[in-house]
């Protein structure tokens, strides 16, 4: 299994919806209309399947820094429960073609964890509310589905506060009404990227005015 951040894992996801993008496939608009987040998500999978190759994204320093603090809050994570996480590549839907997810890790049996290092503004939120941002429990459901699991743990760290306030974790618990709605946009989202794909590549080049 591919490690993440490869260049075989990004290939690997060439064309896949996966759950870092999961809520991007939930975006409706005003009145439930096709949302522009939806529509272009659509569009870099498009340009992936015709291209063959990584869309082009960008990073900054908010990125980064999730980047290099994942490894000190997994390890907070593993010692404060007294586990092992079992890192992991891109783990393919068990039912559904060109869909995925790339979990933080595995635990145990039946576990997973989804870890988030962002701003301190953030982190003291949750820390305040212990409330989980929407797109985000979209994303642990959509990966308790690809690798069927029973639970996540989402854990929020930030090692910038002092250390009994740097981290705190949640359990989600799978959830098989969310799952079922994620799994039928999916499908949907799916095969009108795919329906796109055909009719672009049918198009006769000959045809197209310049």
């Amino acid at each position: 299994m591919s490690e993440q951040g490869s260049a075989l894992w990004q290939m690997e996801r060439v064309g896949k919806v996966t759950a870092s993008r999961i809520s991007d496939v939930m975006a409706t608009g005003k009145g439930g209309a096709p949302s522009v987040t939806r529509q272009n998500y659509m569009a870099e999978l498009i340009s992936e399947r015709l291209a063959g190759f990584p869309y082009e994204t960008y990073s900054n320093a908010a990125m980064a820094w999730g980047t290099e603090t994942e490894p000190d809050a997994r390890a907070h994570y593993e010692f404060v429960n007294d586990v092992t996480v079992e890192e992991v590549g891109l783990i393919n839907h068990p039912l559904i073609e060109n869909a995925a997810a790339s979990p933080d890790g595995l635990v145990g049996l039946d576990g997973l964890v989804e870890i988030k290092c962002p701003n301190t503004a953030t982190h003291i939120k949750f820390l305040q509310t212990q409330k989980i941002d929407r797109r985000y429990v979209f994303q642990m459901q959509w990966q308790m589905s690809c690798a069927e699991r029973a639970w996540c743990d989402f854990v929020s760290f930030d090692p910038r506060l002092p250390t009994n306030l740097s981290y705190r974790s949640k359990r989600v618990m799978r959830d098989s009404e969310v799952i079922s709605l994620l799994e039928d946009n999916v499908r949907e989202f799916l095969s009108e990227t795919d329906q796109t794909v055909i009719n672009l590549t049918s198009l006769d080049a000959d045809n197209v005015v310049a």
